[in-house]
């Protein structure tokens, strides 16, 4: 079977240096891309260059990509020839638009106009005490991926921290018909060690807890 897996967390850019990320290791996407190996599938691994991979493999392709816009440029050129998409990345909900110092916020009559701003410095001023970051929504690339592909088989994975299982559960469906995902990986932070994770696999009709 062809595999598709993603892993790691994309890196917005702020400028040439500084970005927003997230905790996500790619150690997850790894584990799974090394099980599906083992058990004789051929895979296709996109991540990111920071995030942990598996050893190279005859049935290994690995991808790699750094922010949301190269992720929504690969998955859409793939997502047509693979019959499962295990979509573990952690996907930067935002991204930079413009930064600028308060005083710029303050005096200004209308706050759209710093969404249609770019910063022309290739590293932002650090002069600034206090500075505004605007930033806009990323598109949900989960969503979109029946679209491309509507036979692929799609396991989802939602991530909370310190909720009720209950909670945990209701939000893991909402994203399960909000994306049209087959299965979704409910985890809360909290439950999760270097000796344990528990998950919840939430589908369209009940849940089983791993």
């Amino acid at each position: 079977m062809k595999i598709l897996v993603t892993s790691g967390g994309t890196s917005e850019a702020i400028d040439s240096v500084r970005s927003i990320t997230n905790h996500s290791s790619g150690r997850l996407g790894k584990i799974i891309t090394e099980t599906l190996l083992e058990a004789g599938h051929e895979v296709c691994l996109i991540t990111t260059l920071q995030a942990v991979k598996p050893v190279s493999h005859p049935n290994l392709t690995i991808i790699e990509i750094k922010n949301t816009v190269d992720l929504l440029q690969v998955m859409k050129d793939k997502a047509m020839d693979y019959q499962v998409l295990i979509h573990s990345m952690a996907v930067s909900d935002y991204t930079p638009v413009y930064m600028t110092g308060f005083g710029e916020v303050k005096a200004s009559q209308d706050l759209t106009e710093f969404l249609d701003k770019k910063n022309q410095e290739t590293k932002i001023s650090s002069k600034e005490d206090v500075q505004v970051l605007f930033l806009k929504k990323n598109p949900k690339i989960i969503s979109l991926v029946k679209e491309w592909n509507p036979k692929i088989h799609l396991i989802g994975f939602k991530l909370l921290v310190d909720v009720s299982q209950e909670h945990l559960i209701q939000v893991a469906q909402e994203s399960l018909e909000k994306s049209q995902a087959d299965l979704i990986v409910a985890n809360d932070l909290t439950q999760i060690s270097s000796d344990q994770h528990k998950a919840y696999l939430v589908e369209k009709i009940l849940s089983k807890l791993l």
